[in-house]
C-alpha cells in the first residue's frame, strides 16, 4: 500500500461558521471527526494543522496530533507546506490535505488519492473527480469542473461549465449530452513534500485569482495534476449552519 501523511488544515476564524473546527458532532469536535476519518485511511500519520491554541488542546484531549501553525496562512496549501517544514519531510513523502470540514469523508478516497499520486512520477499533485450528471450542478459557479486528458491529469479547473457542448446546449440546457463527461472537482489534494516546499515560493497568477482556484497557481507555473475518477458516495461537507445541523442528524 502507498506510504502517506495525512494534514488538515484547521482554520478557526471561518467566515460563514465561526470556530467550525471545534463545532460538536455528537460529543466530538468537527476536526476530530475528520481526523478519525483519516486515520481508518491506512495513513502512517494524521496531523492537524492548526491556528489556535484552542483547537491544539481538543486535538490532544482526543489522542489526535496537532501542530501550531502561522494564523496568517492565505490558503491551506500555505499551512501545510509549514507542516512540511516543520516535520522535516523528505522530498519525496506523500501528504494528503484533508479540509477540516468533511467529518464522513470516505477513507477509502484519501487512500485512493494517495495511490493515483504515486502512480504517476510526473505529477506533483493528485486531486479526485466525480461525474457530474445534473444540468444545474454543471451550470453552477460554486460547483468546480476540471477537464483531464487521455493520461488522466488536469488540463484545465474551472467555475465556467466545461467541456461546453455548443450544438446541444444551444438547443437546449436541460440535459447534459450523454458524451459530455463532465467531472466535477472533489477538494482533496495529494502533494508530493518538494512541491510543497516550492509552492510558498510561487507568486499568485492572474487566472488563479480570477476563478478563485489556488490550483490553478500550480499548473500556470508548469506542475502536473493527476486526477483520479472517484465512482463512490460524495460526502456532505460543512460550510454553512445548515450543514451543521444536517451532518449533526446524520450521526445520530
Amino acid at each position: 500500500m502507498t506510504a502517506f501523511l495525512v494534514v488538515i488544515p484547521a482554520r478557526l476564524k471561518s467566515t460563514r461558521l465561526p470556530s467550525k473546527p471545534l463545532a460538536d458532532i455528537a460529543g466530538k469536535p468537527m476536526v476530530v471527526r475528520v481526523a478519525e476519518r483519516a486515520l481508518g485511511s491506512g495513513a502512517e500519520r494524521v496531523v492537524v494543522a492548526a491556528d489556535d491554541q484552542s483547537v491544539i488542546a481538543a486535538c490532544a484531549a482526543h489522542g489526535i496530533d496537532a501542530v501550531m501553525t502561522r494564523a496568517d496562512h492565505p490558503a491551506g496549501t500555505d499551512r501545510i507546506a509549514e507542516v512540511c517544514e516543520t516535520l522535516a519531510l523528505a522530498d519525496d513523502t506523500i501528504v494528503v490535505n484533508v479540509q477540516g470540514d468533511e467529518p464522513l469523508i470516505d477513507p477509502a478516497l484519501i487512500r485512493a488519492v494517495a495511490a493515483a499520486l504515486a502512480r504517476d512520477d510526473e505529477a506533483s499533485i493528485s486531486t479526485a473527480a466525480h461525474p457530474l450528471t445534473e444540468p444545474a450542478d454543471f451550470f453552477n459557479p460554486n460547483v468546480v469542473k476540471v477537464v483531464c486528458d487521455d493520461t488522466a491529469r488536469a488540463m484545465l479547473f474551472s467555475r465556467a461549465p466545461i467541456p461546453y457542448a455548443r450544438d446541444a446546449f444551444a438547443v437546449s440546457r436541460e440535459s447534459l449530452p450523454a458524451s459530455l463527461g463532465a467531472l466535477r472537482h472533489i477538494g482533496i489534494y495529494g502533494y508530493r513534500a518538494a512541491f510543497l516546499k516550492r509552492y510558498a515560493l510561487m507568486a499568485p497568477t492572474p487566472l488563479e485569482q480570477t476563478e478563485s482556484l489556488e490550483q490553478l497557481r500550480a499548473m500556470v507555473h508548469g506542475y502536473r495534476i493527476a486526477v483520479l475518477r472517484w465512482d463512490g458516495e460524495l460526502s456532505p461537507g460543512v460550510d454553512t449552519p445548515d450543514d451543521l445541523d444536517r451532518v449533526r442528524r446524520l450521526f445520530g
